[in-house]
């Protein structure tokens, strides 16, 4: 929760990332196929491969992700002597810089590349995704950029939405009434 709340803090545009609920849509997305892994090829043998070739490991993503908090701790004890928790906001994102920059790599695990290719991307899809997944609460990002969000229509037979013909809208003529 502290990282999310460094990585977006309180100001006069939005709530810490506690409060916008992107530790929750982090949390679910591990929690589900996607941290299982269930659409990666799992099997090895786990040869070196390149970075074009993306995720290559015997790791789910929930295990990749659970060992780059722990590597993270270690470095940040090896550095302060203070867990990542415990951390004043400013040394915390001294430390995700550094991080990001590839300057806490060390020969067990590469960091940066849990950083930038797993850790962020969850963070920034966390910020814009629908707030039904559990991130974006009060849709305060997509306010941010002036994105609406899609409409919500509790009528059957919606065709048209600001006067024009709504995609994917079935043509109430080929619907049966079921009332």
């Amino acid at each position: 929760e502290a990282i999310v709340n460094v990585m977006c803090p309180e100001d006069g545009f939005t709530p810490n990332g506690v409060s916008c609920g992107l530790h929750v849509y982090i949390d679910r997305q591990l929690a589900g196929a996607f941290g299982r892994g269930d659409r990666l090829y799992r099997q090895g043998p786990w040869r070196p491969g390149k970075p074009e070739y993306g995720y290559q490991s015997p790791l789910s993503p929930e295990e990749y992700f659970k060992s780059g908090i722990a590597a993270l701790q270690s470095a940040a004890m090896k550095r302060t002597g203070k867990s990542v928790d415990a951390l004043a906001p400013e040394q915390l994102d001294g430390l995700l810089m550094d991080t990001a920059a590839g300057k806490l790599d060390d020969e067990h695990f590469a960091l940066a590349a849990w950083f930038n290719e797993m850790f962020y991307p969850l963070f920034a899809q966390a910020c814009f995704a629908d707030p039904l997944y559990g991130g974006n609460r009060g849709k305060v990002f997509w306010r941010m950029v002036g994105y609406p969000g899609l409409p919500a229509f509790h009528e059957r037979n919606v065709v048209e939405f600001r006067g024009r013909q709504f995609p994917g809208a079935a043509d109430p003529k080929s619907m049966s009434d079921f009332s």
